[in-house]
């Protein structure tokens, strides 16, 4: 039987709502809200006019018994928008002691469908499913001294991307685990990677905001290397901490520059073309098939972008224009927090994954 779309999350609301599901107030419409119009109140509990139309959902997502939430920086969707990934550390900050499974798929309602990358990695950062239903990860920088005293092998582990299928097989390497440096050999902090509509794979590099690296390293899809986008620093076209990427419909690259306070924009031949301000301190981006645009922004606050609110900032890549922003939750006072990877399902659903809370909350539209 086909389910309308407003049916369908019905049905997923009633089955979500035992499970402690918070209910959010919306304020005014969902009319979309222009840049100069969308005033920020860093008093308020969001920015001045912009509804919240989302329930929340915290503690989205079952494990198995004895096992317990870690960090999440890496969430994405397969390919029809129905399964929700997730790379998780180890119910930790760091996998370096640990052999549990990092990636991991859930149905929607919350069920774990499979896991795999046991005893691969040291900290999981990026996550992206490409159009084949291929799962890339990054593992976003190698082993220290003291953890490689305590687990020798972590020192061959760290500064990699690694490309799954869907069943777990490994496919490509890029980097060399354990070491860091340039491309071709080797990579250094990769923080993102996405696969371009061109076929070309993309790496963000660089989580430091004293540098050196700053950037975006290019790689056929044969993993071949091609070039870089970027150097560290401020000025367009540059990055410091480039911490997320997305495409839009035009087949432009958005970088969620989170060092600098913004998001940058390329063409399709990786020209810089601008940056937006307007969504906050981004960690994530994801962009759907309509070009709505999900940001996600849990640094702001009186030392880092002052003025701006943490949340989740939801706008158009198509003229910037911003629409909705979801508010963080009330944990660590004064500013409250939310997670570093954002991504979207085909019903509407946003999914976070926490690195304060740990384990994955889930934002559901209101009727």
């Amino acid at each position: 039987m086909a389910f309308s779309r407003p049916a369908l999350r019905l049905a997923l609301l009633l089955l979500l709502l035992p499970l402690g599901a918070g209910a959010c107030g919306t304020e005014g419409d969902q009319q979309a809200v222009s840049i100069a119009a969308a005033s920020l109140d860093p008093n308020g509990p969001h920015p001045t006019g912009l509804p919240n139309p989302y329930m929340t959902h915290l503690n989205w997502g079952v494990l198995p018994v004895g096992r317990e939430w870690g960090r999440v920086s890496g969430v994405y969707v397969d390919p029809a928008g129905q399964t929700i990934w997730a790379f998780e550390r180890c119910g930790g900050d760091d996998c370096v002691t640990s052999e549990d499974p990092t990636v991991l798929r859930f149905s929607p309602d919350g069920t774990l469908l499979a896991s795999f990358g046991a005893d691969m990695f040291v900290r999981p950062h990026g996550l992206y499913v490409d159009d084949d239903g291929n799962v890339w990860v990054t593992d976003g920088r190698g082993a220290r001294e003291a953890e490689i005293e305590e687990a020798p092998d972590a020192a061959s582990k760290g500064n990699q991307v690694v490309k799954f299928s869907p069943e777990g097989q490994v496919l490509m390497v890029l980097g060399t685990p354990g070491t860091a440096g340039d491309p071709p050999n080797a990579l250094n902090q990769p923080n993102d990677v996405i696969v371009a509509p061109n076929g070309e794979i993309l790496v963000s590099e660089g989580h430091s905001y004293q540098g050196p690296h700053g950037r975006i390293s290019r790689f056929a899809a044969d993993g071949a290397f091609l070039g870089t986008i970027g150097e560290f620093g401020d000025g367009p076209g540059q990055f410091i901490v480039p911490h997320g990427m997305a495409f839009d419909s035009q087949g432009r690259l958005f970088v969620a520059t989170r060092g600098t306070n913004r998001i940058d924009i390329f063409d399709h031949d990786y020209t810089y073309v601008e940056s937006w301000e307007q969504f906050g301190r981004p960690n994530d981006v994801f962009i759907d098939e309509d070009d709505t645009m999900y940001v996600l922004d849990s640094e702001s606050g009186d030392e880092r972008n002052p003025g701006f609110r943490r949340g989740i900032y939801i706008g158009s890549a198509r003229d910037g224009s911003l629409s909705a922003f979801v508010p963080p939750h009330a944990e660590r006072p004064p500013h409250g927090t939310i997670g570093e990877g954002i991504a979207v399902d085909a019903n509407g659903n946003i999914y976070v994954g926490e690195v304060s809370l740990n384990g994955m909350t889930m934002f559901m539209p209101l009727m």
